[in-house]
């Protein structure tokens, strides 16, 4: 399953980048889950052509991954804004004794969200 997760965020991200025909494959196996079989079918071409599209594609993509570090960069701000989010509920419920230290980490936690932007 994991796989899949990652197929689909890094096809979010760099799926514009593909040329109309991958797209298309590889949205049948990514977000369709569709056979090799039944993609092959309906493309009229071999199951063999549409492995070998759906492993170019993971490789294209992952290669602008490398380069691009998006959906790194997305992960991490992603983790920060939910310890703003734990820090906040923390504070609203009284659990959080100083309210100055809430103030500099929510301060910290946004510096280094700006600076992977």
């Amino acid at each position: 399953m994991e796989k899949i997760v990652e197929q689909g965020l890094l096809y979010d991200f760099y799926g514009e980048l593909l040329t109309g025909h991958q797209q298309e494959i590889y949205e049948s196996v990514v977000y369709e889950n569709l056979s090799l079989g039944e993609i092959a079918e309906a493309q009229g071409i071999s199951r063999q052509a549409v492995h070998d599209i759906v492993k170019r594609c993971d490789k294209t993509l992952l290669g602008y991954e490398e380069k691009l570090k998006l959906v790194e960069r997305f992960a991490s701000i992603e983790e920060k804004i939910a310890q703003i989010n734990r820090l906040s509920e923390q504070y609203e419920s009284g659990e959080m004794a100083d309210p100055v230290s809430y103030g500099s980490q929510i301060r910290e936690l946004s510096a280094r969200i700006m600076q992977e932007l």
